[in-house]
């Protein structure tokens, strides 16, 4: 059997997720599924960043995985870096285990990302002659397509890593490929450069889509749409769809773009920093304005919002604890599809998972975090 041949066939599908949110009718609660480019995805998704790189961590991740979807969770976040390509692995186990278990592929929707070098599952003792002997004498990419020391989207690079992440996830297509970090780029290159690379890159997303081994692609990013316009690493929603019309005409699969967004970081919302047809808006409104779909990640910003929820945000959101505060204000805000949780512990999971079976509040009472009124 061929290496394609032993990948799971199929994808998310809007038929596929709709079936798997009937399936948790009983549980979750009004608005924890929305429908978002062509697909029904749960409020809240299970992310897998963090972990030491050990066979402990691929199987936290893996039960956690499990668990999440059982629950109710069928978005699924990872990148080919995370946990030096660990991560991808624990999540392809994941869902053999689940396919064994009766849930069907098209009612789960897969995402990772590639920019980042990375080795293969553990550090070697000589990075610098790791990333020589696969990729540079190879052709893959040259020297000077590192920006950051850490940083490629080189098209042939692109293609490599989709080819390395549908091994690990065991998945003949992805459904979201998201380039990681691109503004890491604009530490080294000027913006020129950046727009011609993201534009190269882009061509190799609309050729992986066309062959069907992606379904829709975007970025994932960290400062890059949370920034003042003059910061060095801020990008353009509207400047970076135009490269994507360029990469694949007025139905470009770019579809998504994930983001930093909670109580301390609500940037995405707050802060007019995005220009869409001469009107300047907040990053959430261009993207409705653009047809882009945000995931929020760091909903939780990993714990570091403990003690940190004002009583007011309590008597507006009604929950008793910080965290179930904190996801709640992500998954309730406007123009925000999914927020994103790392957990590889299953009681993590099952804690995050109460808020599942209550509905997400209401725009109004979400208006009143920002006006103070009560």
């Amino acid at each position: 059997m061929s290496a394609e041949n032993a990948l799971t066939p199929g994808f998310a599908t809007l038929d596929g997720t709709r079936r798997f949110a009937t399936r948790f009718k009983e549980l979750a609660g009004a608005g924890h599924f929305r429908e978002r480019q062509g697909l029904a995805i749960s409020s809240v998704g299970i992310g897998t960043y963090l972990g030491e790189p050990d066979p402990a961590t691929d199987m936290a991740y893996r039960e956690a995985i499990v668990a999440a979807v059982w629950g109710g969770v069928n978005f699924i976040d990872s990148a080919i870096n995370y946990r030096m390509q660990r991560s991808e692995r624990s999540v392809g186990a994941a869902l053999r285990s689940l396919s064994t278990a009766g849930f069907a592929r098209d009612g789960v929707v897969v995402c990772t990302k590639a920019g980042f070098l990375t080795p293969d599952g553990d550090m070697p003792g000589d990075p610098n002659a790791y990333f020589y002997d696969e990729f540079i004498s190879k052709g893959v990419f040259s020297v000077d397509d590192i920006a950051a020391g850490c940083h490629c989207i080189a098209p042939r690079y692109i293609e490599d890593q989709i080819e390395r992440s549908r091994r690990n996830l065991g998945l003949s297509c992805i459904d979201v490929f998201y380039l990681h970090n691109p503004e890491t780029q604009l530490s080294e290159v000027s913006r020129d450069v950046l727009n011609r690379r993201l534009a190269a890159a882009f061509e190799v997303l609309e050729s992986a889509v066309a062959a069907g081994k992606i379904r829709a692609y975007g970025v994932a990013t960290w400062n890059a749409f949370r920034n003042d316009p003059r910061a060095q690493d801020y990008l353009s929603l509207e400047a970076v769809c135009g490269l994507a019309r360029q990469a694949g005409g007025g139905e470009h699969h770019f579809r998504f773009v994930q983001l930093p967004f909670n109580i301390a970081m609500p940037e995405a919302l707050i802060r007019p920093n995005q220009t869409v047809g001469g009107k300047t808006v907040s990053m959430i409104q261009a993207a409705r304005d653009l047809g882009i779909s945000l995931v929020a990640s760091a909903s939780l910003l990993q714990t570091h919002l403990v003690g940190k929820v004002s009583p007011s945000i309590h008597t507006v959101l009604g929950l008793r604890n910080d965290i179930e505060c904190a996801l709640q204000f992500v998954r309730s805000a406007p123009g925000i599809s999914t927020a994103l949780v790392g957990m590889k512990r299953v009681d993590h999971v099952k804690a995050n998972l109460r808020l599942a079976g209550i509905p997400p509040v209401s725009q109004e009472q979400f208006r009143r975090i920002f006006t103070g009124s009560q």
